[in-house]
């Protein structure tokens, strides 16, 4: 296969970010495993999207560089990766869409997981924290010879720890709907 009829596969436009190529696959994988789309043909065409997903992202970087490492990575791709990689997507063709998506290689099309929102959402919570308590702290306990702490520098680390605690739940929310929408 060439590299746009694995884009193509993937319903995607060659130029497209990893992020892309990621959700794409999930959707596709969901569309075309064999315990879920009973069609004659559904087997081997996750079979195809899972060898098209492999080679988008095991050389993402080599396709966006020169010819000659575009080449290079399809003639390596041919000689050495290619059947191990339609031998693993027979692998999870098989095994039933629950165990496929709790393989390692599905967790890993994942863009954001779990772990690291809740990180980013505890860092958020502790930024606000310490941002309040030193404040306060440096208001009892002055420095010599230097003025009472900046309001400035407090509004500006609060509207940043708000603004990182917001955009950590906006994440949290949509994992939470998009783990629901794939537990169907």
């Amino acid at each position: 296969m060439t590299v746009s009829e694995y884009y193509g596969l993937l319903g995607l436009n060659i130029g497209c970010s990893a992020q892309d190529i990621k959700k794409a696959y999930r959707k596709k994988a969901r569309e075309c495993h064999p315990d879920i789309n009973h069609a004659p043909d559904a087997k081997d065409m996750f079979i195809s999207i899972t060898e098209a997903y492999e080679f988008l992202i095991t050389n993402f970087e080599k396709l966006a560089s020169d010819e000659q490492a575009y080449k290079q990575a399809m003639e390596d791709w041919r000689k050495y990766r290619q059947y191990r990689s339609r031998q693993k997507a027979k692998v999870y063709a098989q095994s039933s869409y629950m165990h496929f998506r709790n393989t390692n290689f599905y967790k890993t099309t994942r863009i954001f997981d779990g772990t690291t929102i809740i990180s980013c959402l505890i860092v958020s919570i502790l930024v606000l924290i310490i941002t309040i308590y030193g404040y306060i702290y440096r208001i009892h306990h002055p420095l010599p010879d230097v003025e009472n702490p900046s309001v400035a520098i407090l509004i500006l680390f609060l509207l940043l720890g708000m603004l990182f605690f917001s955009v950590s739940i906006i994440y949290l929310k949509a994992f939470i709907q998009s783990s629901k929408k794939h537990n169907r």
